[in-house]
């Protein structure tokens, strides 16, 4: 949900129930209020600031970082290098755990054995091949750091986690219990799961694309365990009788015990009795003392069961009052480059927490990965971006950094003071998109709050689908996947910026199925679960939609066709101009709120693209262009199709050209002039 907040000082008490996110907004020096919230937290060892110069940060030698914890592996796993593609970034989010399941069980809060699971090595040559048959540059790998679950790998040396403390069987991927390690769910061998997943980066590179892994720098699972014989764990070394202390990786409510939440008894395992034997610790009680502040930044020892009661929130130095405990970084550094952060920060001594994050990040970049998406970063001190992707950037300028932020008067300061590349604009550009889809909405307020953003708008992913948002085919949502054909055209191709795709999104799942914890609508990120229309599509690892049905085959083959002009036309990185408010003005044609019209040039490229969100044929149109815009001066120009339809002849009236078209019902062209 949109915040505004005035005030310099900002709170914020966000609770995640399922996947949605609330948010309140509260004066930051109001008493017991959780401050600007930390949602996942993490610990590992307290490092000695070295400082370096600005020569030096170019290869950063961190002492006992993660940089050096593989060395000898590492230095078999050279970065593969990637040509870029012509158009822009393409990401494509899979479940990692979904993807390549082929159990069709489905049963409420299955058990892994009865619904199955994908695993890495479900990412063959097929699998990615089709992966990269729409356009994608970049695979988000969702769930791979070891967070807590279920299932218990005892015989491995892991130990299990608390059920109590878990939601679903297969357990949320921002849980993490151990970020130098990857989900055993997701090994053939889950004694050799790290190596399983260095191959599959090496695999994706090997296709042309990159890798992209969630890093939950606001919080950790309730019980942080890493393995990892060079990093001490989140809070080993705090000190506990203090809420508050600089070093300390998390917050503390001294001599308080922690207390499950009312109610929590009825979710654990599906809250079967039956269940509840299969594993000895559900008994109702977690372990912790003295409690832990709650991922979300509530203070309560017991969280209510709508809070991240999963999550304990990490302590970036940011007092109980608010007031932080670090240097603040110059508003002069919005202008400057990433070494410059590099260098501000080098001789600066800062919470332990900003350490361990940044060695937890240059790990998985010395093991080939390519990029993070950084979960709920608008929770965690700008400061700290600073400083974690200047680091970054150091060891790969390359690295793509992708943040959620749902507070749109703090984007630039994510962008140019916190130095990510990526934003979601999901409070803007999506909330109102889907307005649209749903036959609510206007695409007059849809031009105008792509405008807002204009200044920034390359750095605005957009997206129609991910795991936290409802599947376009839902009821709840759109209620068929055909209404989001004009929305994946306008989105994809109205900016700069990169477009996610979400695994089934282009074969209409409809995320229908009852998993266990949560709702449907969104396809299951707690549980063991198959997803029918993918299933379908993956056809016994064929990849080759040999069980999907014709609706399900066009949906698909418009997503290629579409995506194929993003990975592709050099015109969707150039200048954007909207012909909405010209045609909508127009006297004598059919064009309505319902119908959005745009245009893309970059040097001799150019398409014009017209979008009908409606469910009805419309017709006829009279679509004018000005001539200054397409900067012809003949008095007739042909335009060439891109998808699927016949190509358009431009005549010129007066100072525009004008052509006349009818569009289909939900119909999207796109010409190439």
């Amino acid at each position: 949900m949109a915040i505004q907040c005035k005030g310099m000082l900002v709170v914020l008490d966000i609770k995640k129930t399922n996947h949605l996110h609330t948010v309140k907004c509260a004066a930051e020096n109001a008493a017991h209020t959780p401050i600007k919230s930390v949602n996942k937290s993490s610990a590992v060892k307290k490092l000695t600031v070295v400082a370096l110069s600005l020569g030096l940060l170019s290869c950063i030698a961190y002492s006992q970082s993660g940089a050096d914890l593989m060395e000898n592996e590492n230095a078999n796993h050279p970065r593969t290098q990637i040509p870029p593609n012509s158009g822009k970034p393409v990401v494509y989010q899979v479940f990692t755990r979904l993807f390549g399941n082929t159990n069709t069980t489905n049963k409420p809060w299955g058990t892994i054995e009865e619904n199955g699971v994908g695993k890495f090595s479900d990412f063959t040559p097929q699998a990615l091949q089709s992966i990269k048959a729409l356009g994608t540059t970049h695979i988000w790998y969702t769930g791979v750091p070891h967070h807590a679950l279920a299932t218990s790998y005892l015989e491995y040396g892991i130990d299990d986690d608390d059920p109590d403390v878990i939601k679903g069987r297969a357990g949320s991927p921002y849980a993490v219990k151990d970020y130098y390690n990857v989900n055993p769910d997701l090994a053939d061998n889950p004694a050799n799961r790290l190596h399983e997943f260095e191959a599959l980066i090496q695999r994706t590179h090997q296709h042309g694309m990159k890798v992209v892994i969630d890093i939950v720098p606001n919080h950790v699972a309730r019980r942080y365990q890493s393995f990892s014989p060079r990093h001490d764990n989140f809070g080993a070394n705090d000190d506990k009788s203090q809420e508050y202390a600089r070093d300390n990786n998390f917050y503390y409510i001294p001599n308080t015990p922690f207390v499950l939440p009312e109610g929590v008894a009825d979710t654990v395992l599906g809250g079967k009795a039956t269940e509840k034997n299969q594993h000895q610790l559900v008994d109702g009680k977690f372990d912790e003392f003295p409690a832990k502040w709650t991922g979300n930044g509530s203070r309560a020892s017991q969280p209510d069961i709508n809070d991240w009661y999963e999550t304990v929130k990490i302590n970036y130095g940011v007092r109980p009052d608010g007031t932080h405990d670090f240097p603040e970084l110059p508003e002069a550094y919005r202008d400057k480059s990433v070494q410059e952060h590099a260098a501000f920060w080098a001789d600066k001594s800062l919470p332990d927490s900003w350490y361990k994050f940044r060695d937890i990040a240059i790990y998985w970049l010395d093991k080939g990965v390519d990029g993070f998406r950084f979960d709920m970063a608008e929770m965690v001190p700008v400061a700290f971006w600073s400083f974690l992707n200047s680091a970054i950037k150091q060891r790969n300028p390359d690295a793509f950094l992708l943040a959620e932020v749902y507070q749109p008067d703090k984007y630039r300061d994510y962008i140019q003071l916190g130095k990510m590349d990526y934003l979601y604009d999901k409070v803007g550009f999506y909330d109102t998109l889907k307005t649209i889809m749903k036959g609510e909405g206007k695409v007059s307020e849809l031009v105008s709050v792509h405008d807002e953003v204009s200044d920034i708008s390359t750095h605005m992913l957009h997206f129609l689908e991910n795991h936290d948002e409802q599947r376009i085919a839902s009821p709840e949502f759109a209620g068929g996947a055909e209404k989001g054909k004009p929305a994946l055209a306008v989105s994809a191709l109205i900016s700069a910026s990169p477009i996610l795709l979400y695994f089934g999104q282009d074969l209409g799942e409809d995320g229908s199925e009852e998993a266990g914890f949560g709702d449907p609508s969104r396809t299951s990120i707690f549980d063991y679960i198959g997803v029918p229309a993918h299933q379908r599509f993956m056809n016994g690892g064929k990849f080759d939609a040999g069980q999907s049905s014709s609706e399900e085959k066009a949906l698909h083959n418009f997503y290629k066709e579409t995506m194929g002009i993003v990975a592709t036309n050099p015109a969707v990185t150039g200048k954007y101009e909207s012909l909405h408010a010209l045609n909508l003005a127009a006297d004598g044609t059919a064009y309505t709120e319902m119908q959005f019209a745009f245009m893309r040039e970059k040097n001799e490229h150019g398409i014009v693209v017209i979008a009908n969100f409606s469910t009805e044929s419309t017709g006829p149109i009279t679509l004018t262009i000005p001539i200054s815009s397409l900067q012809k001066n003949t008095t007739e120009l042909t335009l060439e199709p891109l998808l699927t339809h016949k190509g358009i002849t431009f005549n010129l009236s007066g100072s525009n050209y004008t052509a006349t078209l009818s569009l289909n019902g939900l119909e999207t062209r796109v010409f190439a002039f």
